[in-house]
Order: structure tokens, then sequence, then C-alpha cells
């Protein structure tokens, strides 16, 4: 039996193993008079491109950030192989409040070879939500396949961002963080492009479950909080962009509905054009479609997306919105609320997201190397039904990993605790069967007798028993 002493240590040794430190990189929560700035990847490497391709930083895989002015170029270089699709991403992340122009103010992204040519279509987010400034991304490729001709060797290309824009508009500077991703070659064949069809282009009704969760909305991509099939609630203050994220598999398409409830003051009225929008991007942060923006008048107003399923032969369509669903991954839901919503909205407005990931998922073409980005696993759909944002759910997993450890460190420690208890048991018995005298003959069973040092052992043991194991076992 473990007593007294004993068992107080051990409980120590397990309360110890269980108090575990609260990580970084958890959504902070922002001040009641102030809208979030987009909030940049914890790691990122930060970066300076060039005027011009003479001097261009190189650029490896993985997430930088840099900023950019208006009528600015920047030149970033990259070594490319001949075997793998590459995926360079530019958010321009311009202050809430900041002044821009309706289609106006824009980026423009290509990649180029040695030669100057440039490799497959340029990208240009721009805004469109009446003067609303917000998160504005898309990217630009170097896609390997039998359709293409250009840049299809290995060697040196570059990455070309620019900034357009009027004189009217802001001359601040915005931030940028770029994303440069590899998408591995198929083992197999490539698969065609769907035909024509295959699947219905009419918008289904949103989905009605009576219970809403609570979404967690980010300031961007990096604290996206997750969001799975279902009816999703959360608050959106005028002049905010929120982010959720959803995994769609192969197979697979979105039904999305982001929904303003009516306005509860009678007092407030007025058309509002554009108010709230909703747009969805891909796992390379690639935009799928144009974003829908909506107009407001102090009823319930709903900005609707349907995508296409996802299927790798996507990328050979020449519609965008079909070409962007090319993988599967996280899926990113952007919603803004335009400041002039304060009218109706003084200081939030519910948000309603209905989410409805639909068709039953399917196996990938093959990819010939594990790709993480673009493929979904029972752990993003966990995270995705937790409604956890990508560091929430890297925390719950170190969380879980050293539980694990501690839970096995206690079984150990136990199992020494016993051994040693067991240990002690036979030796004070033993000790108590000898005779008194040296050199006597064993007692019952012929045992020999032990040393004359035993009876100090006995002691000891008995000892121990009563007080706990020696110090610093």
């Amino acid at each position: 039996m473990v007593t007294g002493r004993t068992t107080y240590r051990g409980i120590a040794v397990l309360a110890a193993l269980a108090a575990v430190p609260i990580l970084p990189g958890a959504v902070g929560v922002a001040s009641a008079d102030a809208i979030p700035h987009y909030r940049m990847a914890e790691g990122a490497t930060k970066t300076e491109g060039s005027s011009s391709a003479a001097h261009a930083p190189q650029l490896k895989p993985g997430l930088h950030t840099d900023s950019i002015k208006r009528g600015e170029q920047k030149w970033y270089a990259v070594n490319l192989d001949a075997r793998t699709s590459a995926y360079f991403s530019a958010v321009a992340a311009p202050p809430p409040g900041t002044k821009v122009e309706d289609y106006g103010d824009k980026l423009t992204l290509t990649v180029q070879d040695s030669d100057g040519t440039t490799c497959g279509s340029e990208a240009r987010p721009s805004f469109n939500g009446g003067g609303m400034a917000y998160p504005i991304a898309d990217y630009a490729t170097r896609r390997i396949g039998a359709d293409r001709t250009e840049c299809q060797k290995a060697g040196p290309y570059y990455l070309v961002i620019t900034r357009e824009g009027s004189a009217t508009s802001g001359p601040d500077t915005w931030p940028l963080e770029l994303n440069y991703l590899n998408e591995p070659p198929l083992e197999g064949n490539t698969p065609a492009k769907p035909g024509k069809g295959l699947w219905s282009t009419a918008t289904p009704a949103p989905r009605t479950d009576t219970t809403k969760r609570s979404a967690k909305g980010g300031t961007g991509f990096n604290d996206a909080g997750s969001v799975a099939t279902g009816v999703w609630k959360d608050r959106i203050r005028p002049g905010e962009t929120r982010f959720y994220r959803v995994p769609v598999d192969w197979g697979q398409r979105l039904n999305l509905s982001a929904e303003l409830p009516n306005a509860t003051s009678a007092k407030a009225t007025g058309f509002l054009p554009r108010v709230l929008g909703l747009s969805v991007h891909n796992p390379a942060r690639g935009v799928v479609g144009n974003p829908s923006f909506v107009s407001y008048t102090g009823k319930p107003a709903a900005a609707k997306e349907f995508t296409a399923p996802v299927d790798y032969g996507n990328r050979f369509d020449s519609t965008g919105s079909v070409n962007a669903m090319r993988f599967a991954g996280w899926y990113y839901l952007e919603v803004s609320l335009h400041p002039d919503a304060a009218q109706y909205f003084p200081e939030a407005a519910e948000l309603t997201l209905r989410v409805d990931v639909r068709g039953t998922a399917k196996p990938g073409p093959g990819y010939a190397e594990p790709t993480r980005v673009f493929s979904v696993t029972p752990e993003d759909r966990e995270t995705a039904e937790k409604g956890q944002s990508a560091q929430e759910a890297s925390k719950s997993g170190t969380l879980m990993t050293v539980a694990y450890a501690g839970i096995g460190t206690g079984v150990v420690l136990l199992v020494g605790l016993g051994a040693w208890t067991l240990v002690a048991r036979r030796s004070a018995a033993g000790a108590a069967a000898t005779p008194a005298g040296p050199g006597t003959a064993g007692g019952p069973g012929g045992q020999p007798s032990l040393p004359e040092q035993s009876t100090d052992s006995t002691q000891q043991a008995l000892q121990n028993r009563q007080f706990g194991p020696p110090q610093g076992w």
C-alpha cells in the first residue's frame, strides 16, 4: 500500500505535468474603438522587392512580407525546376479606413522567365466594395503541363508585382504578404477538363439548420476561423473584414450565404448600394470568381456564392471561377461590411454564415509527392467542426501531445513507485523472519540466515514505508 508522503509526491508529480503554459499565437481581441488590421503570418520572412530584375531578392517557398507604394513595381527572383508547378500570391492589406477607388486601385501580378516571357495569365486583384478598403488577393502561376509551351524549363524566374492607383486615392503604403507554394507533379495521367453538364450551375437553397454555432472570424488568411457544414453566427463591425476557412475535398463544392439581419432602429433609412461583401479564395489564395457585394436598405440581405466542384482538370477551364477550383484543401471566405453600415449598425451587426459543403469526397489525382496544402485530412475536418483557427488547432494539438506524454510519464512513475513499495515490503518481511543471533540456522523452510547488518536494512525499510522513499528518488 502506498501511503502518506508517497501519495502526496505522486499527486504533485501529476499536477506538475498538467500545468502546461498557454502557447502564443491565439487570436487577440481588438479594442472597441479600432478595427483590427490584417494579421501577417507569424514567422514570415521580411523581404524588400527591387525595382529591377538585376537586384531582385531571392524568394524561397513560404510566406514573406513587404510593402508597396502607389505606382511602384517590385521584382522578386525564384529558381524553378522543370517538373513542379509554382503559385505566387500577393495580399494587399491597406488599413481599414484607407481611401481606395473601386477597380482603379489594384495590383498586377505576373511570373516571367529570364527572357521576359510572361508565364500564363496575369492576376489583377482590385477593390469593388463602394470605396471600402479590405484585403485583396490573387495569384500568378508557372504551371507545368503538356498543354503549355512557355516557361517549362528549369532556371531563374521572376515574380513582378505592380500597384496601380488613381491620384484621388490615398498615398499610403500598403502592407504586402507574399506566399510561394509548389504543387508536386502527378504520378499517373493528367485528368482531363471536366465535360459540360456534369454538374449543375443552378444555385441551391442555403442551409436552414435551426441551431447556429459560434464562429470566430479572423483578420486574414493566417488567423481565419474554421467552419464546417452548418449555420454559424458571428459579429462584424462597419468597416471590418472577417475571414473564415472551410476544408473542401476533391469532388466537393461550396454553397455559401453571408447574411445581415433587418435593422432594429426605425430612424435609420437610406439605400446602401455595396454594403456586404463575400469572396472565396482557394488554398493557394487565388480568388474564386468576383467578390459578391450586395445592397442594404434596412431589410435582411444576403451575399451568396456557389462554386464548381473541386477537380484537377478545372485548371484547363477558361472560366476564372471554375479554373480556381483546381485543388482540395482549405478554402477561405472573406466577409466585408462597409463603413456606411454604421447608420444601421452603430456598433456591430449580427452576421449569419450558412456553409454547405456539397458532394461526396473523391480520391485525389495522385500526387508524386505528399502535399499537405492541397489535401484534406480527418484532423482538418475535426478542426472545422470545432470552429478553431489554425493557431488554436496547433495549440490544442500541442497540449494533447504534452498531456499524452504526461500520462505516459505518470504511468512510469506509478509503476516505479509500485516496484519500490514491493521491494520495501519484501525487505521488511525478510528481516522480520531473521533470528536475533548471528550464524544460527534458518527459520521454517530451511532458509539461510541473513548477514548481521540485515537488522539495519530492516529498520531502513520500515522507516521508508512510513515516511516515503529516500530523498532524491
